[in-house]
């Protein structure tokens, strides 16, 4: 099941970002990446009222407080992806994130960030990685 979402989850990224590019051509990069965050907001309201209603002080429970700062990331990441988007196209844009994020969420494994377990050095990651490097070139290549 954890791979069907991973796989739902890339392929809405990847509509997402060309939908957050269009609407920034036709309005604003800064306008857009509100419309974004809001609609998100609201969402997550909806999905919080339909589901149960947890308590939202609950926040101020979490033992790392930067944590919360993930949805400062996300309209940063919004930002980057429309921005990657519109300058390499949904392609190219879209190859180079995911080996950003294979890249740093395995630094993030290997020194343990965030609390995240240790995880061991292991060659054969980074030789993933570099064919996945490798296979952008072939990608891009003219």
């Amino acid at each position: 099941m954890g791979i069907l979402i991973a796989l739902l989850s890339g392929a809405l990224m990847s509509i997402q970002g060309v939908f957050n590019t269009e609407v920034t051509k036709q309005t604003s990069l800064w306008v857009s990446t509100g419309w974004v965050q809001l609609s998100a907001f609201l969402v997550c309201v909806v999905a919080w009222l339909y589901n149960g209603r947890q308590s939202v002080g609950a926040l101020m429970q979490v033992d790392n407080k930067y944590t919360l700062l993930g949805g400062v990331i996300g309209a940063f990441i919004t930002v980057t992806v429309i921005q990657s988007m519109s300058q390499l196209g949904p392609a190219k844009a879209a190859m180079l994130i995911v080996i950003s994020q294979l890249a740093v969420a395995y630094l993030i494994e290997l020194f343990g960030m965030f609390g995240v377990d240790k995880e061991p050095f292991e060659w054969r990651k980074v030789l993933g990685m570099a064919i996945a490097i490798v296979g952008i070139v072939i990608f891009k290549w003219e």
